[in-house]
């Protein structure tokens, strides 16, 4: 089970819970390992800038909302790059806080 299968669990059961995700998408708002505090939310909570553990194309991440339109928000990384858009059941939580 990986990191983000535990945290969707847990945010599913409304816990707030920490991770520590890999890779290097997002520098400079989250570095590999730091450590990112999610809570549990809904479109109401999510604006463009919004980081959140999303899944897309089968896919978990920790990437940003960067458009929103109705019930949709679109999914993308700090480099530009778009991973797609997704409804209110692809989002499991929004970071509250990055720690180095």
């Amino acid at each position: 089970m990986s990191w983000a299968d535990r945290a969707k669990d847990a945010l599913r059961r409304g816990e707030t819970v920490v991770v520590r995700p890999r890779g290097h998408s997002m520098r400079p708002k989250v570095h590999d390992g730091d450590r990112v505090t999610l809570v549990p939310c809904t479109l109401a909570d999510l604006e463009v800038g919004s980081i959140v553990l999303v899944r897309v194309g089968g896919n978990d991440y920790l990437h940003l909302v960067t458009a929103t339109f109705g019930q949709r928000v679109q999914i993308g990384n700090n480099r530009g790059h778009t991973n797609g858009w997704v409804g209110p059941n692809a989002i499991y939580g929004r970071a509250t806080k990055i720690e180095s």
